[in-house]
């Protein structure tokens, strides 16, 4: 087998993106798989074409690379890869669709207002009832976002996470715990608990920082693990995800379950969860990259 692994790209997260490539690049040359790496910055569509390969490894995260785009063109280059298809992508991406897709099958997630130019603040603060957590629509990694804890701190905020993303909205705030749940070939792996001095789990909480407290076994009772187990795999299955992926959970101030989002193509470096959740599971890094091919090569084989 030779696998094309897909990394770098163009987006905000590119350096992500380039640690995480690099990480499956070294997984799969340790055992022995023929690797081509491709960096889809310049010039790689004429390599991608011009090579022979079984099958893609998409490790891009943002957009250009996790939002559809690339999974449409390798549908029609007719090229096998792993991960959620052009809808699935597309949906996850917008976090604001894909909350919609959720509310409209009934799993729970927190309030929220899309803004826009015309959009009053002050309303939103009031319908809200702040703190507030403001997010760019289109990006991932935490990037852009900002917890407002004032009504004089919101405009600022959006303006930041504007200055990003065309799309902004603002979500009730959640002052529960928060959990991530990986999901492999339909089966969801062992929850993680996530602790951090941080106000939230930010940027810096996620890549460069080392105290950022990764709780497995996630500290609940085996049947609160298994609810958010199910509610993951029905987050994910509703937004048309495939394969592979991870959804984050936080609970309100009930211990209730609240969806925020689900990443179709999340983080594989070092300080990154699905690898955490997959070794607590059995799985050695190889053997996790393994099994993600071989859920896309299964999908293909029954399409």
């Amino acid at each position: 087998m030779r696998v094309a692994v897909l990394y770098g790209g163009t987006s905000a997260e590119r350096e992500v993106s380039l640690k995480s490539g690099q990480a499956v690049i070294n997984a799969l040359k340790s055992i022995d798989v023929d690797v081509l790496a491709i960096d889809v910055k310049d010039n790689w569509l004429a390599q991608l074409q011009s090579s022979t390969f079984d099958i893609a490894f998409l490790a891009l995260h943002g957009r250009g690379g996790e939002d559809g785009t690339i999974q449409g063109l390798l549908d029609c280059l007719q090229i096998p890869y792993t991960g959620s298809g052009v809808l699935g992508s597309a949906l996850a991406m917008d976090k604001v669709r894909t909350k919609q897709v959720w509310q409209t099958v009934g799993l729970p997630t927190p309030r929220y207002v899309w803004v826009t130019a015309d959009t009053d603040l002050e309303q939103v603060w009031q319908d809200l009832q702040g703190p507030l957590m403001v997010k760019p629509v289109h990006e991932g990694s935490s990037i852009g976002l900002s917890k407002v804890e004032k009504l004089s701190e919101l405009q600022e905020a959006v303006a930041k996470a504007a200055a990003l993303d065309s799309c902004v909205f603002v979500e009730q705030w959640m002052t529960g715990k928060e959990f991530t749940v990986t999901i492999l070939d339909g089966k969801a792996l062992p929850v993680i608990g996530l602790e951090t001095h941080h106000q939230f789990y930010d940027y810096e909480a996620k890549y460069l920082v080392d105290d950022t407290c990764y709780l497995l076994p996630c500290g609940l009772a085996p049947e609160q693990e298994n609810e958010l187990q199910q509610l993951a795999i029905d987050a994910f299955n509703s937004a048309a995800c495939q394969d592979w992926g991870r959804v984050d959970i936080m609970l309100d101030e009930n211990k209730r379950p609240q969806l925020l989002e689900v990443n179709t193509l999340p983080g594989m470096t070092d300080h990154s969860l699905v690898p955490m959740s997959a070794k607590a599971a059995g799985y050695s890094f190889p053997e996790l990259i393994i099994a993600i091919i071989e859920a896309a090569q299964k999908r293909y084989a029954n399409n």
